[in-house]
């Protein structure tokens, strides 16, 4: 696999703020990376950047144990070469924000606790080009198991009015948790993640393990489209107010989006590494770390991979221009295309104020390991 020529090396004076960034708080975040590929390494993304290519940088980053900023700015400097990666359209990439919410939750169904949240069934199957039926839609990567083979698995809507309540799948126990709000539980959903505080007492997580498989739509375009929020106006928090205007219309606008997320339970030390203030574990099986890990195109990218994103614009994490290293830790269905970035910004309600702004252009360099680039030298 050779590197995509949409990479354009620079150096790293090229980087806008490089020598004011935190980098310390990244090598923190791709260290744990660093452990976690001793147990599974991670997959090549498909623009060349081999993950064996990371062997050197990860052993060092295990033996190492960096007491500053230049430090560790030293460490990234000596393992890696910095490549601009623009957008398809050749312009600047796209920041969002995305966070893990806290919310109130039953163990139980109560007058009060009526929204599931739902484990993976059984009979969801994983899809891929060995078992794809023919005719079946190459997104979906998630299907139901038939005795005549696998179909499409039921979309949001017919499993909010009751798909999965059918005689075959009655007592299963697929309710991890009850919420008593149909839009913080889809908010979940987008986030992928979330810390419930339980009325008997008990705090836990939940983090995505499944979906149904259908194309993500968010409720911002939506909206936009049917002309009830101008596009350039739509955040999470105008989103939820429009919810909280129209509640007779939240499931219309809801079941839009097909798309169908299943979680599975985790303790909060399993998910936070005895460190509450790490979020869950995510796609490449580290918790992530507000403000310095990054959601990315999975087929495209290689986790672990460190990338400096610059978004002078974006100002909503320190009331400063947005240029910090980040690690790739996670992925997201709506997270497509080589310059396209989701910033985890942290746990409960201030990360959420975050989150639900930030939309941002934003330049993006992937820090490649210099054996992939020749000439580099050390």
């Amino acid at each position: 696999m050779s590197l995509s020529q949409a990479f354009r090396e620079k150096s790293f004076d090229d980087l806008p703020g490089w020598d004011e960034d935190d980098h310390l708080a990244a090598f923190a975040a791709f260290r744990r990376s660093a452990f976690h590929i001793l147990a599974k390494p991670y997959r090549s993304g498909g623009l060349g950047v081999d993950f064996n290519a990371f062997t050197e940088a990860y052993a060092a980053a295990r033996t190492v144990s960096p007491t500053d900023r230049r430090e560790a700015r030293a460490f990234f400097e000596r393992h890696f070469i910095p490549a601009h990666i623009a957008a398809e359209s050749g312009g600047a990439g796209l920041v969002t924000g995305f966070y893990e919410p806290v919310v109130d939750a039953s163990p139980v169904r109560t007058e009060r606790f009526t929204v599931p949240l739902l484990s993976r069934p059984a009979d969801l199957v994983d899809i891929d080009d060995g078992n794809r039926p023919v005719g079946m839609d190459p997104y979906l990567a998630f299907g139901r198991a038939t005795p005549d083979g696998p179909v499409e698995y039921f979309d949001r809507g017919e499993i909010d009015r009751g798909a999965l309540a059918g005689k075959d799948l009655a007592g299963k126990g697929l309710e991890i948790a009850w919420l008593a709000d149909k839009v913080n539980a889809f908010f979940i959903h987008v986030q992928g993640s979330a810390r419930l505080t339980m009325t008997d007492g008990r705090l836990c997580r939940v983090t995505y393990v499944a979906k149904s498989g259908q194309r993500f739509t968010g409720p911002g375009k939506i909206l936009g489209e049917l002309g009830e929020i101008p596009l350039e106006a739509v955040t999470m928090q105008s989103v939820r107010a429009w919810f909280k205007a129209h509640p007779q219309r939240i499931d219309e606008i809801l079941w839009r989006n097909r798309s169908y997320i299943f979680f599975r339970e985790i303790s909060v030390g399993e998910a936070a590494v005895d460190d509450p203030e790490l979020g869950p574990i995510a796609a490449a099986k580290v918790p992530l770390t507000p403000g310095r890990s990054v959601a990315v195109d999975r087929l495209l990218h290689t986790f672990g991979t460190p990338f400096y994103i610059d978004g002078p614009s974006l100002t909503a994490f320190d009331n400063k221009p947005f240029r910090r290293l980040m690690i790739a830790q996670d992925t997201g269905s709506a997270i497509t295309g080589p310059a396209r970035g989701d910033l985890f910004t942290g746990t409960g309600d201030a990360a959420g104020e975050i989150a639900g702004v930030v939309r941002n252009p934003a330049d993006f360099y992937a820090l490649i390991p210099r054996r992939l680039v020749p000439g580099a030298g050390r």
